[in-house]
């Protein structure tokens, strides 16, 4: 397939991104760090009328209004954006014709990959070394170790029919350790990505989302296409199926709720939203008074407990304050969401 192909199926199809790092814990110790939002990285297609491309995309922030604002440089297609655990002035954006880079909050921005990196559809960093940063991307993973300014494939193990990577975490306990959810499977690497072995106890298909948690990180939950939803209790040893109700959906979002592990939550096309409070032995859909079925994305917020956001396809994100019984509109009405979470970003540059 052309990477022209593959840049419109990874933005019309949004099987996303990966996942934001667990930086907000550590980015509150810093006195200078911005507050923690909501972040999304979007593209308005619904607006579109006589054309593929869309009429707005790129990142945006919801500020203490409850409006959303225009974060960065305008790009067609921004899949995810993380910051740096030791330094919330340094941010990344994974966009479809590379990796962009600000060491100055957003106020600036630099594009610090040639050619030859693109589609990239995550970026993370490493929580105890900013110069040692990953790009996931729909022709493999790259790494560096200078904070970007150059990079080295990152694939041996891998076959080479996996290289579509959506999703991708580094352990924030042990950096060495990276999982990558790839077109193939769930990858697992124990020495900074110098190689990779496939984790079996989970299916061989694309793996959509991987979320871990924070209050508990033994935790990890992935969405799959087509296999549902699987989960971790001991730290990856052992994998299980959960929430049945998705068995064979495409779940395109997962989270773990970061102040209670217990509290899971899932969806993809045409699901509804599926919650589990005593993590992952029980499920139900919360659906009801959601503008669509169609789930895209899921955070819970860290700064107001139990918390839940969701986005819909082309049909605003919504969240819910007392467990899915009720939903309340949070805006980006037509929009196609890659990802969303909270990060320590400003409202603008």
């Amino acid at each position: 397939m052309k990477r022209a192909s593959l840049t419109r199926l990874a933005l019309a199809a949004s099987l996303l991104s990966g996942a934001f790092a667990a930086t907000v814990a550590r980015a509150a110790a810093n006195d200078a760090t911005p507050p923690t939002r909501l972040f999304a990285a979007a593209a308005f297609t619904k607006a579109q009328k006589n054309s593929s491309i869309p009429t707005d995309a790129g990142t945006f922030v919801r500020g203490d209004d409850g409006e959303w604002h225009s974060f960065g440089p305008k790009i067609q297609q921004v899949s995810s954006a993380t910051v740096a655990p030791t330094d919330s002035s340094l941010i990344f954006l994974a966009c479809g014709n590379g990796v962009m880079r600000s060491r100055d909050g957003g106020a600036t921005w630099r594009q610090v990959t040639g050619w030859e990196i693109s589609d990239v559809i995550v970026v993370a960093v490493d929580p105890t070394d900013a110069d040692r940063v990953y790009a996931a991307s729909a022709w493999g993973i790259w790494r560096s170790t200078d904070g970007g300014e150059s990079w080295v494939a990152s694939r041996d193990g891998m076959d080479r029919n996996d290289m579509f990577t959506r999703t991708f975490i580094v352990d924030p306990r042990k950096p060495s350790r990276l999982l990558a959810g790839t077109a193939g499977g769930l990858y697992q690497s124990t020495n900074y990505g110098e190689s990779w072995k496939r984790i079996e106890a989970v299916p061989a298909v694309n793996i959509l989302r991987l979320r871990h948690g924070v209050a508990d990180p033994a935790v990890w939950l992935l969405g799959t296409e087509g296999e549902g939803v699987w989960l971790s209790t001991d730290d990856g040893e052992s994998w299980q199926t959960t929430a049945p109700g998705l068995a064979t959906a495409n779940v395109y979002g997962v989270a773990v709720d970061p102040s209670n592990s217990d509290h899971l939550a899932a969806g993809g096309w045409q699901t509804g939203v599926h919650l589990s409070t005593d993590r992952g032995a029980t499920w139900h859909v919360a659906d009801q008074g959601l503008p669509s079925r169609n789930l895209l994305a899921f955070a819970f917020d860290p700064a107001h407990g139990g918390r839940l956001w969701a986005s819909t396809f082309e049909e605003g994100t919504v969240f819910s304050d007392d467990g899915g019984k009720t939903w309340q509109d949070g805006g980006l009405y037509g929009a196609l969401v890659n990802d969303l979470g909270f990060l320590p970003l400003p409202v603008s540059p």
